[in-house]
């Protein structure tokens, strides 16, 4: 489907046209009549689906064309961590680039002059407010925030910002809104506690859900069956080979993540490190020359694993197999976005056998494990004692059922007469540019 099918606002589709936004993804097809209906939504589905515009597009669509109040903040966006909360702010000025729709991303780790910033912003009244759960309850202790007159509350990562242990703070937070306003809850996953949340927040709400977690086609996996100490010189072998230009590297703990980055750079290769214990300026500034390809392999945890847009990322190592087959998809979904190939390669050590076995269980299929290089010694067996859970049909998960592949973003289609004919008509009557925002 195609957004002009289901959005009206031709500034709004004005602005999806220069982003080069044209068919929905079906996240975005399933979610948008909803919430343009008034209805509330609950919504599970993985990370790089395109959820951010599912909730937004609507969001600004109804903001136009209802003529909500300028001087009130009309929406309020949940973010986990300030690196989302900055993409989808990103994305809503990009949105709204023809549109008089006001934003503010609200985060910690700032200094004076932004915290003031961003105070006259809540204090004025921005459209919509992005922010992170503890720096909106600061603004919110210190008196001058109305939040009585908020339309549309979003909760984006839910399940991400439950495990970081923000089930209280959004509470508090959701005490100083309205009780009639439209709620959307987003996540990747459907635990318990954002069930219990759900119920708590969400009054008779539309539900979409979109497949199980499954790692983009184009992502090709493969894993090395080896020791802990054949790690290291695996990775050295595999960039000797390989020069690394755009390669993220997961590890299970931010020490390893230090040792690994320390030892990379002994082989001159242009490394940074993301973890819990960089200060909020460092984070940024690492981001900032990863995207810049200032720097060719970045090493993190989990910290990275979701929510982030970082464009053409060849290779995902993880060096370590994770806890949690949700978090094998999340990381190695940096790589091949936006219909794009890419490598996941999975270091899979003697006691994490059972982990990784389990992953593969989720995944429906057996990962390709690569030989080790006889110089580096012996390595232990993979004796996959669970078989025949791979047995099933061509296309089937762990139920049997078949899984549908997604529908795919087809920018090269050609578009229809109508819809070009509208763009040249509108776009004489615009001023400015093409929005700098990546999609």
């Amino acid at each position: 489907m195609r957004f002009e099918d289901i959005l009206t606002n031709d500034d709004l589709l004005d602005a999806l046209y220069d982003m080069h936004f044209d068919e929905c993804t079906p996240i975005q097809e399933l979610s948008i009549p909803p919430v343009l209906e008034g209805r509330d939504l609950l919504a599970v589905a993985q990370t790089g689906t395109g959820k951010t515009a599912a909730y937004l597009l609507p969001i600004i669509e109804r903001l136009v064309n209802d003529n909500f109040p300028q001087d009130n903040v009309n929406c309020v966006v949940m973010a986990p961590t300030r690196e989302l909360a900055q993409q989808i702010d990103r994305q809503m000025q990009g949105f709204s680039y023809f549109m008089p729709v006001s934003s503010m991303a609200i985060y910690g780790g700032t200094d004076g002059h932004t915290y003031e910033q961003q105070r006259k912003g809540l204090k004025n009244g921005a459209d919509v407010v992005i922010a992170t759960p503890g720096r909106l309850l600061a603004h919110l202790s210190m008196g001058y925030v109305d939040l009585s007159k908020v339309s549309f509350f979003v909760l984006d990562e839910a399940d991400r910002m439950l495990d970081m242990g923000f089930f209280d703070d959004i509470m508090q937070i959701v005490a100083h809104l309205p009780k009639q306003r439209q709620t959307l809850l987003f996540s990747a996953t459907m635990p318990p506690k954002i069930q219990q949340m759900a119920k708590q927040i969400l009054n008779n709400p539309s539900e979409v859900k979109i497949a199980v977690s499954k790692p983009a086609e184009k992502i090709k996996q493969s894993a090395v069956v080896c020791y802990e100490f054949q790690k290291m010189p695996i990775l050295e072998r595999i960039f000797r080979d390989n020069p690394p230009q755009r390669v993220i590297i997961f590890s299970s703990s931010k020490q390893k993540v230090k040792d690994l980055s320390r030892s990379l750079k002994k082989m001159s290769i242009k490394v940074a490190e993301m973890h819990s214990d960089l200060e909020q300026n460092e984070r940024e500034e690492v981001m900032l020359n990863f995207k810049a390809s200032r720097v060719n392999v970045l090493v993190a945890t989990d910290i990275i694993a979701r929510g982030i847009d970082i464009d053409n990322i060849e290779t995902v190592i993880n060096y370590d197999v994770p806890h949690e087959g949700e978090d094998y998809v999340h990381r190695i979904g940096r790589t091949a976005r936006a219909d794009k190939e890419g490598n996941a390669i999975t270091f899979i050590s003697e006691k994490e056998r059972g982990k990784f076995r389990s992953i593969e269980r989720m995944l429906g299929k057996e990962v390709e494990k690569i030989p080790v290089d006889p110089d580096l010694g012996e390595t232990p067996g993979y004796d996959n004692k669970r078989r025949e859970s791979f047995s099933r049909g061509k296309g089937e998960g762990r139920t049997g059922q078949k899984i549908s592949r997604a529908e795919k973003n087809t920018s090269e289609e050609k578009r229809s007469p109508r819809r070009h004919k509208r763009w040249e008509v509108g776009k004489k009557s615009k001023k400015g540019s093409n929005p700098s925002q990546e999609p």
